[in-house]
């Protein structure tokens, strides 16, 4: 054979350098993983010095996103657990637990021995066997600089009938992830998807296992058809008819060197058992009717009484390669899987107890066209644009579509208040992402989640109440402080981020006056931004619900 040219030679020390490039990446990879279980095993010290249970009446808790909140299934409780802040410099990652008494509109906070170690992005279920638990799997733990990340593949249970907590050690489960789905069915948990990262690469499941309740045993499914594509952050609900339910979600994948390129899916399947096969599960791509929601990532979901799914807001991305916008969303889908349609959730307003007024003009004849009558003579909704310059120079576009008075998407009644009697818009929560939902007793309960503002995140923690009979509007229970709203400058050299836990060198991500923020936010129906993929932290990127670039949940009207 002839001598090997230069050019070939030179091909082979480059492939030679990449794979030492790569092994030294691994092992650095495997570094802060060691790195971050000793700082999660320094917590858990610090935990199991809380021996006793302790319950102390407290404030509403500070903001967060990306933590879990369940209605307790005896009680009139919702049970808030875990979550992450961060203020532009470091990550505070969380295990608390939190009660909030509905009757009493009060918060507790519960200390109980050998908690889960801290975390985010995780699973939490609720069932009602032994008094009612809460079962919890997987999840995050974050890096204070928010660079290095932690996937746990632990399964908890919280007994709340004798307020216990429990590791349940059991081979065969799932890899670590967060971003994952999970449900109860029968007497089984359900579990799809998620996703993993580290510093080097990241990878997307769609792979789908039980734990039986009974056995304490996990089990990976294998479904016949053709399933979802690998991804995180998706719906997944169970249906009456007792099929799961997958919509949505977002993955990414490398297009080429250091670019990523976002998914946001908004395909549908159903995940069925196969009738008289135990443990034999079939895939089944399915397309609804009605108003679907455009694709999106971070959206909420919640089940309502009548076993529709509930989805609430997100972000929809419009991504390019060195830029992205996105839009803040605060609307209402609901999927009704026995007529397999989505619909478009429409609030009627507050009831008026002030003396109505007859229109005056006669009845329309009979068969007119309903839409001609809400036409030319309805009010339409006002748009009020604003911009915003903060202090770095970065301008926000605030839109604003203030609704008019008494309508919500509805034609006009017979019957309508006085001018001097018309209320003024309706009170709704602020376009966001990750927001936490839950159901009790019809009502629909939404705690925090996130938006931002160029290069700025700002973490929410009002509550908003919604009964889901009546649809007429949102209770404001808890208002968003703008008092609470940290954000910490970085410097341009990055000194002192280290001492900080932030990232060092990291560009700024400041909310700047939070009252100047919190001025825009209560009648938000679109909110706008746009940002460079340099001014995003990487931490802010992987999120419960994992959209690009980042935690953000997307939903369009």
């Amino acid at each position: 054979m002839g001598k090997k040219s230069k050019k070939e030679k030179k091909g082979r020390g480059a492939e030679k350098t990449a794979a030492k490039m790569e092994k030294k990446v691994s092992k650095r990879s495997r570094k802060e993983e060691e790195d971050l279980e000793a700082l999660i095993a320094h917590f858990q010290t610090l935990d199991a010095t809380k021996t006793q249970i302790v319950e102390t009446p407290c404030p509403p808790p500070s903001p967060r996103l990306h933590a879990s909140l369940s209605a307790h299934p005896e009680k009139d409780e919702l049970i808030l657990f875990g979550g992450e802040y961060f203020n532009g410099q470091k990550t505070f990652m969380y295990n608390e637990l939190y009660i909030y008494n509905i009757r009493k509109d009060s918060w507790t906070k519960m200390e109980i021995p050998n908690p889960p170690p801290r975390r985010c992005a995780h699973q939490a279920v609720v069932v009602p066997q032994g008094g009612g638990q809460l079962w919890i799997f997987g999840g995050e733990f974050a890096s204070p600089d928010g660079e290095q990340f932690y996937h746990y593949k632990d399964l908890w249970v919280l007994h709340l009938a004798t307020k216990t907590w429990e590791q349940v050690r059991s081979t065969g489960g799932p890899s670590g992830r967060s971003g994952h789905r999970m449900v109860a069915w029968k007497r089984q948990l359900i579990l799809f998807g998620g996703f993993h990262e580290s510093t080097r690469d990241y990878i997307y499941y769609n792979d789908v296992y039980a734990f039986n309740l009974d056995t304490f045993a996990w089990s990976r499914l294998a479904p016949l058809g053709a399933g979802p594509t690998p991804r995180s952050g998706c719906q997944m609900s169970v249906t009456p008819q007792g099929s799961i339910v997958i919509y949505g979600g977002y993955s990414k994948q490398r297009v080429k060197k250091d670019v990523d390129r976002g998914t946001q899916h908004s395909d549908m399947f159903l995940l069925q058992p196969e009738d008289g096969r135990e443990g034999r599960w079939a895939w089944t791509r399915i397309n609804p009717a009605g108003a679907k929601p455009t694709p999106r990532s971070g959206f909420s979901v919640a089940v309502t009484p009548n076993h529709q799914t509930l989805l609430f807001g997100g972000v929809c991305d419009e991504e390019e390669e060195e830029s992205l916008e996105g839009d803040f969303l605060n609307d209402l889908h609901f999927y009704d899987a026995a007529r397999n349609r989505w619909f478009a959730g429409q609030l009627k307003g507050p009831k008026s107890e002030k003396k109505k007024r007859r229109r005056g003009k006669k009845a329309e004849p009979e068969g007119a066209d309903k839409q001609e009558r809400g036409g030319a003579g309805a009010q339409e909704p006002l748009e009020v644009v604003r911009e915003v310059v903060t202090e770095d120079g970065t301008v926000v576009t605030i839109k604003q579509m203030l609704a008019a008075p008494g309508s919500a998407g509805q034609p006009p009644s017979d019957e309508e208040d006085s001018p001097d009697e018309a209320g003024g818009p309706m009170v709704e929560p602020s376009p966001r992402s990750n927001a936490m939902l839950a159901v009790k007793h019809g009502q629909l309960y939404l705690y925090g989640g996130m938006f931002e503002a160029g290069d700025r995140q700002v973490t929410l923690s009002d509550l908003y109440c919604l009964d889901l009979h009546k649809m007429q509007e949102w209770m404001v229970l808890v208002e968003m402080d703008p008092g609470t709203q940290e954000w910490l400058e970085e410097t341009d050299s990055g000194e002192g981020a280290e001492d900080s836990g932030g990232e060092a060198g990291a560009p700024a991500r400041t909310v700047g006056p939070a009252e100047r923020l919190a001025d825009g936010l209560p009648g938000l129906q679109q909110y706008r931004v746009g940002l460079t993929l340099d001014n995003v932290v990487p931490h802010a990127r992987k999120g419960a619900a994992h959209a690009v670039p980042h935690a953000l949940c997307d939903d369009l009207a």
